[in-house]
């Protein structure tokens, strides 16, 4: 490859990073939205130091843990020392034909701290800051480069006589991140109020022009999450990507607008927000792979599961805010088996390899996140207490409102 094509495919990964960290401030917007108002400045505090978190994980443990080069232990856990160096030699440049090692490295942070903003919107309103914190750390740190490792560093889900397949990480990313906060929603109860003797009480997002905002800065960065993971600027792929991921979007809004009028026989923006998002993450795992036609089936597929989800976990009192548990994991098994099931690498063969991926990512990041969960509220606790929760942790936790000149009940 000669320097100009270089320096054109180094760019672009540089650009799509870019796109990528945007989403992070799309990440704060929807969450703060779909939240009360007297929760504000914590839903905000959790997705600033959440990067702060994935990008210091991961350039002294995560990188090398996902990616162990010829030093690893076994297909299932990585070690390549610690903190980022240059390779062998000192050339950048040497490191791959597309891009650099410092742009390969700063790239992938920006997806390694997804998985704990996936869990933030979970356990939004009544976690201790401190503990969600340590989570954080623990699972951005070891469990998601592990997870990565198994396919996208050459562990044994890349090994397999059928290899698993996950283009931008509906599975390794997506679902990571909601395998945790299924658990964290789960040990931390519902919020006061959800449920009652009389059923299921809707409590409602305090700004949804907000989280409306949020959910476009995370389809404009998802050019970015998919379009980059290309890791070359080809025309031809990378057209295609972002072609098949806006398909995607589009399709799942129109899902969740029809599932849920059938179900509500209201229009409700929240479904049509989530249902966007829902097609964005069934299509990341096969994104390069899928025509038009086939990116608009699983889009409008993961719009309609992400209602029936929502519904599904309220019915068995799972309390999840902002529905991250519905789009990231729903959406993210959806979009990883949609691969054996459509497109380039469609067949029998390819299911089987992708339901094992599903099922040992799950395996893990479920078991992981209980022991870290469980074991900080069996010590330290993980949720405040009900006055801190009635009054709003915004003044409790961090001794401020976000909104100081209006008077709110909640």
């Amino acid at each position: 490859m000669n320097q100009e094509m270089f320096t054109i495919n180094n760019l672009w990964m540089m650009v799509a990073t870019i796109l990528v960290f945007i989403m992070h401030l799309g990440f704060a917007s929807l969450e703060a939205g779909l939240t009360r108002a007297k929760n504000t400045v914590n839903i905000l505090f959790k997705n600033t130091i959440i990067p702060a978190i994935g990008l210091l994980t991961y350039a002294f443990i995560g990188f090398n843990l996902m990616y162990p080069g010829d030093d690893f232990i076994g297909s299932f856990f990585g070690l390549g020392g610690l903190g980022i160096a240059l390779p062998e030699g000192g050339n950048t440049f040497a490191y791959n034909e597309g891009y650099t090692f410092f742009t390969d490295f700063i790239f992938q942070a920006m997806f390694a701290a997804t998985a704990a903003t996936i869990v933030s919107g979970a356990v939004a309103e009544r976690i201790k800051l401190g503990p969600f914190i340590f989570f954080s750390i623990l699972y951005v740190g070891i469990v998601y480069p592990i997870v990565g490792m198994w396919k996208w560093g050459g562990g044994f889900l890349d090994t397999l006589a059928t290899p698993f397949y996950d283009f931008a990480g509906s599975t390794i990313v997506h679902s990571v991140g909601g395998w945790g906060a299924l658990v964290g929603a789960y040990l931390l109860g519902p919020r006061i109020g959800k449920y009652t003797e009389k059923g299921m009480s809707a409590i409602p997002g305090h700004n949804i022009p907000l989280a409306t905002v949020g959910v476009f800065l995370l389809w404009f960065g998802w050019f970015g999450f998919n379009g980059g993971s290309v890791l070359t600027a080809d025309p031809g792929t990378v057209s295609l990507v972002f072609v098949t991921t806006a398909i995607a979007g589009a399709s799942g809004a129109f899902g969740a607008l029809i599932a849920s009028y059938l179900k509500f026989k209201s229009y409700d923006i929240t479904m049509v927000l989530n249902g966007i998002l829902a097609g964005l993450v069934g299509i990341t795992a096969g994104a390069d792979l899928m025509s038009v036609g086939e990116s608009a089936i699983i889009g409008f597929i993961g719009g309609t599961l992400v209602v029936f989800a929502v519904v599904f976990f309220d019915r068995i009192k799972i309390d999840d805010p902002v529905g991250a548990i519905s789009v990231h994991l729903v959406g993210g098994i959806w979009g990883t088996l949609a691969v054996g099931l459509f497109g380039d690498l469609a067949s029998l063969s390819q299911v089987w390899s992708q339901l094992l991926g599903i099922a040992a990512v799950g395996a893990f990041c479920f078991v992981t996140s209980w022991l870290l969960f469980f074991s900080m509220k069996r010590t330290i606790g993980i949720r405040v207490d009900e006055r801190e929760e009635t009054e709003g942790l915004d003044i409790n936790e961090h001794s401020m409102r976000a909104y100081p000149d209006f008077a709110t009940k909640d």
